[in-house]
C-alpha cells in the first residue's frame, strides 16, 4: 500500500489491460482511468466491460468539456496534424488528464517489452523525470503479442482492430499515421471515415501519407495497394508529450 495515488492508465488496447491487471494485484486500490475520444471502434465499449469484470474494478473516464470527438476537434481547429503533432491528442487525451491528475501520482503505462514501446517509454522517462513512472509489462519482459495471448487466455476477445490487420486500437481514423497501407486498410474496413477524411484533407490541403517519399493525398493512394505492414504510431494519452515535448498544435 502507498500514501500517493497509483493510477493504471487504461487505453481499452491489450497491453494496457494486462498491466492494469498486473498493477492492481500488487496494489488493489489503484485507480484506473480512460481517456475517451468519441472516435474509436464501438466494439471497445464491451472490450471495456470485459475488462472491468476482470479487474473487478470500475474505470474512471475523462473526457474533453469542450469536443465530442476527433471529427469535431478536426472540424473546429481545422487542423488535422503536422510538425507539433495533432490537435486530437491534445484536446481530448492531455488536456482531460491534466486537468484530472494529481502531482503525487504515480502513473502506469502499458508499454512493452518491445522495442519501440521501450525506446517511448524511456524517452518519457528521461524528458519528463518529475513523473514517478512504473512499466510493469517492460519490467516482466512481455510483448504486445504476449499481452494479447494472456487477454485471450482470460476468456476475453481482444478488440476487432487488431484482428483486422491494426497494430494498435487507434481512433478511426488516426491522422498521425502516414503509412499509405494504414490508409489503405482503413479505406478496406472503414470506407465511410475513409472518405469523410479524403474530403475533409483535400479542404483543408493535407497530404497524410507518403508514396515513393513524397506527400500524397489519401485519396491518391492506388486502389490495389497493399495492406500489409500498416505502420500507425502508438496513441495513448501520452504520445503528444512523449514524442513532442508537449509541443502546443498550431492555432488557426
Amino acid at each position: 500500500m502507498t500514501d500517493r495515488r497509483i493510477v493504471c492508465w487504461f487505453s481499452a488496447g491489450a497491453a494496457s489491460a494486462v498491466a492494469t491487471r498486473m498493477m492492481l494485484r500488487e496494489h488493489p486500490d489503484a485507480v484506473i482511468a480512460y481517456c475517451e475520444t468519441g472516435s474509436e471502434h464501438p466494439d471497445n465499449e464491451r472490450f471495456i466491460a470485459d475488462c472491468v469484470r476482470w479487474f473487478n474494478r470500475p474505470i474512471e473516464r475523462l473526457k474533453s468539456d469542450r469536443y465530442a470527438d476527433t471529427w469535431d476537434v478536426f472540424e473546429r481547429r481545422r487542423y488535422l496534424a503536422g510538425n507539433d503533432g495533432a490537435p486530437c491528442t491534445v484536446e481530448l487525451k492531455i488536456m482531460p488528464r491534466l486537468a484530472w491528475q494529481q502531482p503525487t501520482d504515480i502513473h502506469v503505462f502499458g508499454y512493452t517489452a518491445d522495442a519501440p514501446d521501450e525506446k517511448r517509454a524511456q524517452r518519457l522517462r528521461d524528458n519528463y523525470f518529475e513523473l514517478t513512472i512504473k512499466t510493469p509489462l517492460i519490467e516482466r519482459g512481455l510483448t504486445k503479442e504476449a499481452c494479447l495471448a494472456i487477454i485471450d487466455r482470460a476468456g476475453i476477445t481482444p478488440p476487432p482492430m487488431y484482428a483486422l490487420g491494426f497494430q494498435n486500437n487507434n481512433c478511426i481514423p488516426c491522422v498521425k499515421a502516414t503509412s499509405p497501407a494504414y490508409w489503405a486498410l482503413v479505406r478496406k474496413h472503414f470506407p465511410a471515415e475513409f472518405e469523410r477524411m479524403s474530403e475533409l484533407s483535400r479542404q483543408l490541403d493535407v497530404r497524410l501519407t507518403r508514396i515513393d517519399g513524397e506527400r500524397r493525398f489519401i485519396d491518391e493512394i492506388p486502389d490495389d495497394y497493399p495492406t500489409i505492414n500498416p505502420i500507425q504510431p502508438a496513441c495513448d494519452f501520452l504520445c503528444h508529450i512523449a514524442e513532442q515535448e508537449f509541443s502546443e498544435a498550431p492555432t488557426p
